[in-house]
């Protein structure tokens, strides 16, 4: 199954059975994804239903949950799950839809950082979503009620429980007071 390099491919990695284990592919290499504990699926579950009621109601496209990968890089290849991620409307293709990785690199991704990840590795995700093409990406902190905002070329913008998360141009309209997401 691995390549001559010894590194999986994408299809390589969908072939794998599937042992109840939360997997990602990264530049060609299984990482395995940690449980969550309660404050962090809170989190996840609270983002998910106010950002997808918002999307749903405006119809402005698709929210995923966190069991979705995404084929974000090739040579060697890369399939990651965010916790949550959002493809506008006009960009959900029949592919996006189909039963293989999701090919369409998503608008927007949030990650909710858990007690056990690693800084660097939050913030190699983060890199990498930004690299392949994501436009905004939101980085829940729990244990600090923080949430830290992210564009390709810009500072990140730290948000407190005193202030508003909003996705100003990729989805208009939708803003969301930090603190509920800790309520």
């Amino acid at each position: 199954m691995p390549t001559a390099t010894g590194l999986l491919t994408a299809e390589d990695f969908a072939a794998l059975p599937n042992r109840g284990l939360r997997l990602e592919l990264i530049r060609g290499e299984l990482h395995a994804i940690a449980s969550a504990f309660a404050d962090h699926r809170d989190v996840v579950a609270t983002l998910t239903i106010l950002f997808g009621q918002y999307i749903r109601q405006q119809r402005m496209g698709r929210v995923y949950g966190a069991e979705t990968g995404f084929l974000i890089a090739r040579n060697p290849d890369t399939v990651r799950a965010p916790d949550i991620a959002f493809i506008q409307m006009s960009r959900v293709t029949p592919e996006a839809r189909s039963p293989q990785w999701n090919p369409v690199i998503p608008d927007l991704v949030a990650e909710v950082v858990s007690s056990g990840d690693r800084f660097a590795d939050v913030a190699d995700n983060v890199h990498m979503w930004l690299a392949a093409g994501v436009r905004l990406v939101w980085v829940v902190y729990p244990s600090k009620q923080e949430v830290v905002v992210h564009r390709a070329n810009q500072p990140e913008q730290p948000l407190t429980v005193n202030d508003t998360l909003t996705s100003e141009d990729v989805v208009p309209g939708f803003t969301l007071p930090v603190k509920e997401l800790f309520e």
